[in-house]
Formats: structure tokens, sequence, C-alpha cells
């Protein structure tokens, strides 16, 4: 197990490592275009060439892509459906240019076709991005907290995503802590924790998780919102962390913050990527 932090790539994807080096973390998580919408940056041999080098010089083993918030397999405006396979699989494309490890990103919403309907959009979606596809970076649905009818709430629906798709077997899961907690799997106790992997092992697979978005949250339990915090000081609380990092079928993963970096001088995460390594050196 290693773990990191969502980092900014201001200036270049390039500079997103030595912040990343700066925080202790053995993998980051970055955006590599806006997440906002507008022109990706092009992904040149002279930017990879540098990008792998901060990678080495920092220490930085795995880079993940987080895709942008915009995206919605399930719309029913053709632009919006068609612009995001389109920039997914862009990014898949660039993620593996660069060398990274996956790309996670959220389906989208059904409330204007319904969950059924919606379903089908997706899978639809995801052959779609995957069609020909022969690149090394990963395809990862992110489980969402269940806001509205924000798809990818429930281990059932991640599943039918995956089992729908035509390569399935090529397309993993983030797991997201905050996501998973306000979306109604408990994870404040070593029993939870232990009840809400194995659920997710006989639905979906833990070979399918690839990576966990480690974040406590602002939004108690069943809330179905995305609300992050700090590690410790919100409602799943700090020692499922350590149940988490400790718990033998999860070892396989990567842990990564995406928590508050606060107002500080000093980011908060710094210190939690230590206190996920001190929880590491228990196993």
């Amino acid at each position: 197990m290693r773990f990191g932090a969502h980092v900014s790539a201001a200036g270049g994807v390039d500079k997103a490592l030595a912040r990343g080096g700066a925080l202790g973390c053995e993998v980051i998580q970055l955006f590599a275009r806006s997440p906002q919408g507008g022109k990706a940056k092009e992904i040149t041999d002279e930017l990879v060439a540098s990008f792998q080098s901060e990678m080495k010089a920092h220490s930085i083993e795995d880079v993940y892509i987080h895709a942008p918030y915009y995206i919605n397999l399930a719309s029913t405006n053709p632009r919006i459906k068609h612009g995001s396979v389109s920039v997914l699989r862009d990014e898949l494309e660039r993620g593996t240019k660069l060398g990274c490890r996956a790309m996670m990103f959220h389906p989208g919403s059904a409330k204007e076709v319904g969950e059924e309907k919606g379903a089908e959009m997706v899978i639809e979606g995801l052959n779609r991005i995957m069609d020909g596809y022969e690149g090394s970076c990963q395809l990862l649905i992110e489980i969402s907290a269940g806001a509205g009818a924000v798809m990818g709430d429930t281990f059932e629906e991640l599943a039918t995503f995956i089992d729908g798709a035509e390569r399935g077997k090529d397309i993993g899961v983030c797991f997201d802590t905050q996501h998973a907690f306000a979306s109604g799997y408990d994870l404040r106790t070593k029993q939870d924790v232990d009840a809400t992997f194995e659920a997710f092992d006989k639905i979906v697979g833990l070979d399918k998780m690839i990576a966990s978005h480690c974040n406590d949250s602002k939004i108690e339990f069943e809330g179905h919102k995305d609300r992050h915090e700090n590690l410790g000081k919100g409602f799943i609380g700090g020692d499922a962390f350590q149940f988490i990092v400790e718990h033998p079928k999860l070892q396989h993963i990567d842990l990564i913050l995406e928590t508050p970096m606060g107002k500080e001088k000093v980011d908060p995460r710094g210190a939690e990527v230590e206190l996920l390594k001190k929880y590491r050196g228990n196993t």
C-alpha cells in the first residue's frame, strides 16, 4: 500500500511532482486538464521527458489522473454526452503518454433519464471509450456520494457498469471513503470496515479496487453529499483509516488524500501522509 495526495498541476503537469514530493507522497493525483473545461495542453515529448524526470527526482512511484468534473455519460445533451466520451478517451491516451497508472472519473447523473436508462447509457459510454484503446493508463470508475440522481453510489451499480461493459475486465474502481460513507457504507469501526470491504469483494471484487481516495467526512453517515474533511476531524473518525491501512486484503491499493489543504502555511496533508505511513509500519 502506497500513500499520496491530489496536488496542483499549475504551471504544467510536470510541476505537480515536486509538490507531491514536498508532502512525502509516494503516489500523486492531479488534473491533467482544467477540471472546469477548456482545451488541454499538448503532451509533447519534452513534457513527457520532464514529467518522468521529475517523478524520479521526487520519488513519486505512480501518478493518477482525475477526470474533469463536467463528465456525464447519461446526459441527453449530445454535446455533453459525446464530449464526455471524447474527453475521457483523450485523458486515457494522454495518461498513457505520461506513464500514469490510471484515471478515475464520475459517471454522471441520471436525473434526465432515470436510473435504468442511465445505467444503459453509462455502459454504452464505457464501450465507446474503451473501443480500440490499447494504452496502459487504466480507466477507473469512482464511487459517488449519492447526491440526487448521481450514479455509481452503490456497489451493485458499479458492478452493473463493469459487468455490462464489453471490456469490463480492463476497468477498475476508485473507492472513496467519504463518498462511500455518505452513501451508506459504514467505516467507523473495525467491524464496519471489515463488513464494507467484504461486501465490496462479493459484489464487485477487491481485485477491481485499484485506488481509494482517503477522506474523512463533513457529512454524517448516509448524508448523501460530497464533503471532505481532514483525517480524524470528521464523522468517520481517525480510527477508520488505521483499520483500512492495516486491512490484509487492501494492501494492493493506493490511498490518495483529497482532504482540505487548510489556510495554514503548512499543508496539513503532509502530516496526514506521515500518519498513514505510521499505520503501515504496524502491518
